[in-house]
């Protein structure tokens, strides 16, 4: 190849334009945060689960086998949630995707009316005295309804064939779950456990309008990502041969 040709070539390609480190999306960094929230809540809130000496034993003996069910099919909407967002999880094991989405949706539809029962439960037999008064219970039947509500119409667009749309509601539905997680979080690193009224309903409220903010803001980024792609392009076609 001619030297004067090569040179041509090259300025004609001209510099590769820098990508972004798939490790630097924004969604990885949000979902970094809610580990954490997982990390502080089971070693601060949970560890009773490897402890029985723990007095937290005492106080949920009487509805712990109600506990049971609520705390594993909410679990699943916990920790199986996240795996829902993967980009690669979807496109490479769709059933597998599919599969997970299902055991969700039964998570949320089985621990959300469990968790009003037990909130119920606690007012009734150990009343305001331990912290169970009727106000949580209004905020659990909330929580719950909203958090249905989501999971359903996520379900609903995604059996139309609405992949965006049941991405959309499915996010906000995990907004609803990590409720669970938020609270014990703010109050326990805050230390603003005289607060713990305020701070549920304020998660509650909060839950759907964040997951709202979290996609307008992803949806901003992949804009401009795209407007800046488009300009480069415009900019290196237009470059003389």
């Amino acid at each position: 190849m001619p030297v004067e040709t090569a040179v041509s070539t090259q300025r004609s390609a001209g510099p590769a334009p820098t990508r972004r480190s798939s490790w630097l999306r924004p969604k990885y960094f949000l979902f970094a945060s809610i580990g954490l929230m997982y990390t502080y809540v089971l070693w601060n809130n949970e560890s009773f689960l490897i402890n029985h000496s723990d007095p937290e034993w005492p106080h949920i003996e009487s509805f712990k086998w109600w506990l049971l069910p609520h705390g594993l099919a909410a679990a699943c909407a916990l920790f199986l949630g996240p795996l829902q967002f993967s980009d690669r999880l979807r496109q490479r094991f769709a059933k597998l995707h599919r599969v997970l989405g299902c055991f969700c949706v039964a998570g949320v539809l089985v621990g959300a009316p469990l968790g009003i029962y037990i909130q119920r439960f606690n007012e009734i037999h150990q009343g305001a005295s331990a912290g169970a008064t009727r106000s949580f219970t209004i905020a659990a039947v909330f929580q719950a309804a909203i958090w249905i509500f989501c999971t359903l119409m996520a379900m609903a667009f995604i059996l139309k064939g609405k992949v965006q749309l049941h991405r959309q509601w499915m996010t906000r539905s995990f907004a609803c779950a990590i409720i669970f997680l938020e609270v014990r979080a703010i109050a326990g690193i805050f230390n603003w456990g005289q607060f713990i009224e305020a701070i549920v309903w304020s998660c509650v409220a909060d839950a759907v309008p964040l997951a709202d903010l979290v996609l307008y803001l992803e949806e901003f980024l992949r804009s401009r990502a795209a407007t800046a792609k488009a300009g480069r392009s415009a900019v290196l076609a237009g470059r003389p041969a």
